[in-house]
C-alpha cells in the first residue's frame, strides 16, 4: 500500500509550554471530578437520551472555560495541543465514560475530524467538519461487515458503483459506533474491484444519514445492553444510496491508506482513554480494599493476594502510560508509518492491562462488582471489545513478531 504524503499528527507545531499544560491538566481534573463523576453512573444506566440536555449544558460550560476540543488548532476553536499533550488530557477524560464526549474529542468523531481536516474538500469542511468541530452534530464510521472478518478488512462486500456524477452505495455494516443520532457516516466501500492491489480497491465516501436507502437496523446488544445514541453500536444497511462523487474523501482507491492514517493516532487516543479507565478503576479497588471489613478490624487490604493485585496493577498502568507516551512522541516526530511496531505493541499490551485491572477490581468488590451499582460492570461490558476492535490482539502480536524476526533473518 502506497504511503500518503501527509503527517497525521495533530498540531505538531503548536506546542504550549510545560507550565501551561500543567495548568490545563489541573483544570481538566477538576472539571471531570466535580462535574462528571457525580453523574457518570446515572448516565450510563440511562436512558442516555434523557441526559442529553444536561450533557449539552456541560459542553457549553467546557467551552466557556476554554477546555473544549483540546485536539483542535486554536483557529478552529481548540487549544492547539499536539499529540503528546493531548494524550495526557485524554487519560484524564478517560476516567469518566462521558469525558471525551463532553469535550468533543470522542471516537468516532475525533477520527472523522482528522480525516476531513487532512483530506476533505473545502465543501466537505464547510458543510460537515465545521459543525462537527463545534459539537453541533455527531458522526460515525462504517467499515466492519457482519459476514466478513474485520481482522482482514480487504475482504469487503459493500460497493460504491459510479452512476454518472454519483455513487450508488450498496452494503451491510455493523458495529458502526454511535450511528444512532449521528448526522453522517464515512463509509468504506469498494469502488475499484479490479485494482491490482487489494489495498487499492476501496474508497471513503461521506454519506448523510438522511439519504434515501439508508437504514439503521438496530443498536446491537453488547452483553445484554443495546444502549442508545452516543452509547451504542449499530447495524446499518445501504440500499442503493445515491451520493455525489464529490462526497468521496481523498482519491478513489485510497480508502485503506486513509484508514491506516486514521488508525495511528486513533490507537493513541484509545490507549490513553483506557489508562484513564484503569486509574479510576484502580482508585475504586484501593478504596474498596481499605473499607471492606472481613471481620471487625480486618479489611481486605491486609490480604496478600489483594496487595499483589494492587502492586501489579500500579506497575502495569505506569508501564502502559510510559509506552503510549513514548509512541506518541515518536509518531509526532516521525509519522505513523515509522512507529508501526510501537502502535501494535501498545494496542495489545494496554488492552490486556485494562481488562486485568477491571477484573481485579470486580473481584475485590465481590458480588457488588458484577452489579450495575458501580461503573465496573459497564466498563467490563463495553471495554472487552478493546482486544478486538482496531485489530484483534492476535493480529497485532503476529505482525509485531514477524517484523522483529525479519530483522533477525536479514543478519
Amino acid at each position: 500500500m502506497e504511503a500518503l504524503p501527509f503527517d497525521f499528527t495533530m498540531n505538531p507545531n503548536q506546542e504550549i509550554s510545560a507550565a501551561q499544560l500543567q495548568e490545563l491538566l489541573v483544570a481538566y481534573r477538576q472539571f471531570v471530578a466535580q462535574e462528571l463523576f457525580p453523574i457518570d453512573l446515572d448516565v450510563v444506566n440511562g436512558p442516555f437520551k434523557s441526559y442529553l440536555p444536561q450533557l449539552k449544558a456541560l459542553r457549553e460550560k467546557a467551552k466557556s472555560l476554554g477546555l473544549f476540543a483540546p485536539h483542535l488548532a486554536k483557529n478552529e476553536g481548540g487549544l492547539g495541543l499536539n499529540l503528546v499533550q493531548f494524550a495526557q488530557v485524554s487519560e484524564i477524560l478517560g476516567q469518566s465514560p462521558m469525558g471525551h464526549y463532553v469535550f468533543n474529542c470522542n471516537a468516532p468523531d475525533i477520527g472523522n475530524m482528522e480525516l476531513l481536516h487532512q483530506f476533505g474538500s473545502e465543501e466537505q469542511k464547510e458543510k460537515w467538519l465545521g459543525p462537527l468541530q463545534r459539537g453541533e452534530i455527531r458522526s460515525c464510521f462504517a467499515m466492519t461487515e457482519p459476514q466478513l472478518p474485520g481482522s482482514n478488512p480487504v475482504n469487503m462486500a459493500t460497493t460504491a458503483v459510479l452512476d454518472g456524477e454519483d455513487y450508488l452505495i450498496q452494503g451491510h455494516k455493523w458495529f458502526t459506533t454511535a450511528a444512532d443520532g449521528a448526522q453522517f457516516t464515512i463509509v468504506m466501500a469498494v469502488t475499484n474491484p479490479n485494482a491490482p492491489s487489494p489495498y487499492q480497491k476501496a474508497s471513503m465516501i461521506l454519506l448523510p444519514l438522511d439519504t434515501p436507502g439508508y437504514t439503521l437496523v438496530r443498536n446491537i446488544s453488547i452483553m445484554g445492553e443495546a444502549g442508545e445514541d452516543y452509547l451504542s453500536h449499530a447495524e446499518i444497511k445501504f440500499d442503493q444510496c445515491r451520493v455525489p462523487v464529490t462526497n468521496r474523501i481523498g482519491l478513489e482507491g485510497q480508502g485503506f491508506a486513509l484508514a491506516q492514517e486514521r488508525l495511528g493516532p486513533g490507537r493513541i487516543h484509545h490507549c490513553m482513554r483506557w489508562i484513564g479507565i484503569c486509574e479510576r478503576v484502580f482508585d475504586m479497588m484501593c478504596t474498596r480494599a481499605l473499607s471492606r471489613e472481613l471481620e471487625v478490624g480486618k479489611v481486605l487490604a491486609e490480604k496478600q493476594t489483594i496487595q499483589n493485585w494492587i502492586a501489579e496493577s500500579r506497575a502495569e498502568i505506569k508501564a502502559s502510560r510510559l509506552m503510549v507516551l513514548d509512541t506518541a512522541q515518536k509518531m509526532q516526530e516521525l509519522g505513523a508509518k515509522a512507529v508501526k511496531e510501537d502502535i501494535s505493541t501498545i494496542k495489545f499490551f494496554v488492552a490486556d492491562v485494562l481488562m486485568k485491572v477491571i477484573d481485579r477490581a470486580i473481584q475485590v468488590h465481590g458480588a457488588l462488582g458484577i452489579t450495575d451499582d458501580t461503573l465496573l460492570s459497564f466498563w467490563y461490558r463495553h471495554e472487552r471489545g478493546a482486544r478486538i476492535y482496531d485489530g484483534p490482539d492476535e493480529v497485532h502480536k503476529s505482525a509485531l513478531a514477524r517484523s522483529i524476526l525479519k530483522n533477525y533473518s536479514s543478519k
